[in-house]
């Protein structure tokens, strides 16, 4: 990495999660000093055991975003904030789109104002997602794509990237966003089945259960294991050329959902049955979708290195023997 983070003052909000978790243990391998906050709540992924491997290298606040008193307080001292913290769930935000317009909405620009209050010059990285793109009218998809959101979820991220770019043009703030897009690997979330489909299908193989795939199975998609995210959230932090913008992550490779499954089944044993979309489902749906991230390795050379054969390997290996602690 070009970035040194020796001794830093870094902030992870969500940092129990599995992006976050992950971004703390490369940041305490290379010398950070660390700071987590997450609201612990169980089903946005918080999981003690997601750092038990650095569980007394980093100070843990169990705050939640949404307090502001908290957040005016945490922000200050920091050199670089990573904001992760988030409601992902697609059909949990059409269910309960009050939860979700205030976690990823109103809460992003909270911490937007504790920071130019309390910690101006402080840089913020923020987990967006492809989801805001909606249904796909080419492909693949760039960051000139037409916006145009197909659930709660994707508009209230919208607004939370606004938030964030409106900072950095209007106070000089340095805030940049990354979409990314269907992120798998060790931390994940797996339980419930309200999550993308890529945990749902992982847990239900390694159980051994049936997996139901809805449609042909041929939408395509594309994938960024877990380490290659944290990379790209590392090389951008000390970029000043990304500040006030947004970015696409994503992949080369695209792989049919029952590529997916043929993946899984290298690693585990299971049986898988085709079904029609359910309606919820069906409304959301975006088809086949997968991104192009060459404005993003033209300003920092990011580039995918772990395919989906090597990454499902390491995910699996990684849960197999952990399902207490994920989702049983």
């Amino acid at each position: 990495m070009s970035s040194n983070f020796k001794n830093r003052k870094v902030l992870i909000l969500g940092g129990m999660g599995f992006i976050g978790s992950n971004i703390a243990i490369r940041l305490v391998n290379e010398g950070a000093k660390v700071t987590i906050v997450d609201s612990m709540l169980p089903e946005y992924g918080g999981n003690l055991k997601n750092i038990e491997v650095i569980r007394d290298q980093v100070k843990i606040n169990y705050s939640d975003i949404r307090d502001t008193y908290s957040m005016d307080h945490i922000v200050r001292g920091v050199d670089v904030i990573y904001s992760m913290a988030g409601q992902t769930s697609h059909i949990e935000s059409m269910t309960d789109p009050m939860t979700d317009l205030d976690i990823n909405a109103r809460s992003q620009l909270s911490i937007l104002e504790s920071c130019r209050k309390h910690n101006p010059s402080v840089k913020i990285l923020y987990a967006s997602t492809r989801q805001l793109y909606g249904k796909p009218q080419y492909l693949p998809v760039d960051e000139n794509h037409p916006i145009v959101p197909v659930d709660v979820n994707g508009i209230n991220k919208l607004a939370a990237e606004e938030y964030y770019t409106l900072y950095s043009k209007v106070y000089g703030m340095k805030c940049v966003s990354l979409r990314l897009t269907n992120t798998y690997g060790p931390r994940q979330h797996l339980h419930g089945e309200k999550q993308g489909f890529a945990g749902i299908f992982i847990r239900r193989a390694i159980d051994g259960q049936e997996i139901k795939i809805f449609g042909d199975g041929e939408q395509l998609r594309d994938f960024n294991y877990i380490d290659d995210v944290v990379d790209a959230f590392m090389l951008a932090t000390d970029n000043d050329q990304v500040y006030g913008n947004v970015y696409n992550l994503g992949s080369n490779e695209h792989y049919s959902l029952l590529q997916f499954i043929e993946y899984l089944k290298q690693n585990t044993t299971f049986d898988f049955e085709k079904i029609p979309f359910p309606e919820d489902r069906k409304k959301i749906d975006i088809g086949d979708f997968y991104s192009s991230y060459d404005l993003y390795k033209s300003v920092t050379g990011w580039e995918p290195s772990i395919g989906l054969k090597e990454g499902m390997k390491k995910t699996i290996e990684y849960f197999k023997d952990k399902k207490e602690f994920y989702w049983q």
